[in-house]
C-alpha cells in the first residue's frame, strides 16, 4: 500500500512538473472562434471603413461607419466607431463591442465579405450541444474563404476528444485523407487532420465499413512514413489518429519504426511521447495504460525527452524504471538540471525499497545538489520512514 505522504508526493510531483494534456493536444489552436465572439459581444453590427488604420501603442485603430445592427444596443446606426482591427479593412466589416463600448477598447472589426456575414449570423450558438454544433462547423473546415477556414478549425481545435468522437459522421473520409498530404494545407492543422481519420476509420471499422476504414489506414500509415525532417508539423496528431484507429498495435508499429528508442531524434520523440500522452488520457479502453507506461520508458534514457519521460512515467505510477530513472542522474542529468529535478521527484514517489536507497546514495554523494533538486521540484525531503 502507498503512504498517504508518498501520495501527497506524487501529486506534487505531476503538478509541478507535468503537463495537463488537453482535449485536442495536436491542434495548437490558440484564440475564440467567432462564434463565441458573437454571443458574448453587447453589440453585432456591420460596418464600412471609413478611415486609414493606424498603430496605436501596438494596436491597430480604423473608424468605421455602422451600417447595420444584428443584434444588441451598444452600437447604433450610422454611429461613428473606432475599432480594433487585425490589419487594414478595406470595406465591410463584422463589428463586436464587448463592455467597453463604442470606442477602441471595446469594438473589435473583422474584414467580412457577403459569405463571411452569413457564416457569423447562421453559426450555431456556443451554447447548443457539442456535437452538433461541430457537425455544422464540419462542412467548413478548408474553405476556400480564409478566415471561414481559420475559424472552423479554430472550433474543432477547442473542442472535446468525445464531442469530435460524436460528430465523426459529418466528416468526410476523403477530404480528411487529402489534406493529410495536400501542400496548400496550413501544416498547423496537420496534426487534428491526422486524429481525425483516425477516429474515422475507427468509426468505420466499428461499422464494417471496411473499405473506408482501410483507405484511412493506408492514408495514415503513408503520411507517418513519409520522409521528412525533424521539425515536421503535426507528426503527434498522425500517431494519434494511429493509436484512435490501431489500438494497442499501433504501439507495435512506433515501435518498428524507431519512435520509442533512445535514439529517436529529437522532434519524433516528442512527437510520439505526445501521442502516448493522448492515448492514456482517451484511448483506455483499447490501449491499456501499462503498455502505454511500457512504451514510454523505453524514452526515458532519451536526451530530449528524458526529463517529461521521467515525470510521464511517476504520473503512471510505473515504478519499474526506477533502477534506469536513478542513472540517468549522473548520465544526462550531469548536464541538464530539469532531468535532475524530474529524476529526484520520481525517486521521492516511488514507494519501492529500491528507490528509497537510489535517493539515499545519491543524496549521500552529492547532498547540497540533491536538496537543490528536491527544492527545485517543489517536493518535501523524504524523510527516512
Amino acid at each position: 500500500m502507498i503512504r498517504f505522504d508518498r501520495v501527497a508526493w506524487l501529486l506534487l510531483l505531476v503538478a509541478g512538473l507535468a503537463r495537463v494534456v488537453a482535449a485536442c493536444p495536436f491542434c495548437d489552436v490558440v484564440g475564440r472562434p467567432l462564434a463565441a465572439k458573437r454571443d458574448t459581444a453587447r453589440g453585432v453590427a456591420i460596418g464600412e471603413s471609413s478611415g486609414a488604420a493606424r498603430d496605436d501603442g501596438g494596436i491597430i485603430r480604423q473608424a468605421f461607419v455602422v451600417r447595420s445592427v444584428l443584434r444588441g444596443d451598444a452600437i447604433a446606426v450610422n454611429e461613428a466607431v473606432t475599432a480594433r482591427v487585425a490589419g487594414p479593412v478595406a470595406g465591410t466589416a463584422l463589428l463586436l463591442a464587448s463592455d467597453g463600448g463604442p470606442d477602441a477598447n471595446g469594438v473589435e472589426a473583422i474584414a467580412a465579405d457577403e459569405m463571411l456575414l452569413g457564416y457569423a449570423a447562421t453559426a450555431p450558438r456556443a451554447e447548443a450541444p457539442a456535437a452538433e454544433r461541430l457537425r455544422w462547423f464540419a462542412r467548413w473546415l478548408e474553405h476556400p474563404d480564409r478566415a471561414i477556414a481559420e475559424d472552423a478549425f479554430t472550433e474543432f481545435g477547442l473542442a472535446a476528444f468525445s464531442d469530435v468522437v460524436q460528430a465523426a459522421d459529418a466528416l468526410s473520409a476523403e477530404k480528411l485523407r487529402g489534406w493529410l498530404d495536400e501542400p496548400a494545407i496550413d501544416q498547423r492543422r496537420r496534426g487534428f487532420y491526422g486524429l481525425a481519420v483516425g477516429i474515422v476509420a475507427a468509426r468505420a471499422q466499428a461499422r464494417g465499413h471496411r473499405a473506408e476504414a482501410d483507405a484511412c489506414l493506408e492514408a495514415l500509415d503513408a503520411a507517418i512514413a513519409a520522409p521528412a525532417n525533424d521539425f515536421r508539423a503535426g507528426y503527434d496528431g498522425l500517431l494519434g489518429g494511429l493509436l484512435v484507429a490501431r489500438g494497442e498495435a499501433a504501439i507495435d508499429v512506433m515501435m518498428d519504426r524507431g519512435l520509442l528508442a533512445a535514439d529517436t531524434r529529437a522532434g519524433d520523440a516528442r512527437h510520439a511521447l505526445a501521442a502516448l500522452r493522448f492515448a492514456r488520457e482517451f484511448l483506455a479502453d483499447s490501449v491499456p495504460g501499462a503498455r502505454v507506461a511500457d512504451a514510454a520508458a523505453g524514452l526515458v534514457t532519451n536526451p530530449a525527452v528524458a526529463a517529461d519521460t521521467i515525470v510521464d512515467l511517476a504520473r503512471y505510477e510505473h515504478w519499474q524504471s526506477v533502477d534506469d530513472v536513478a542513472a540517468i542522474w549522473e548520465t544526462l542529468g550531469r548536464d541538464d538540471p530539469l532531468v535532475r529535478r524530474a529524476v529526484a521527484g520520481y525517486l521521492t514517489a516511488c514507494p519501492l525499497d529500491a528507490a528509497r536507497q537510489q535517493a539515499a546514495a545519491i543524496a549521500a554523494a552529492s547532498p547540497e545538489t540533491w536538496a537543490a533538486a528536491i527544492q527545485a521540484a517543489g517536493l518535501p525531503p523524504r524523510s527516512g520512514k
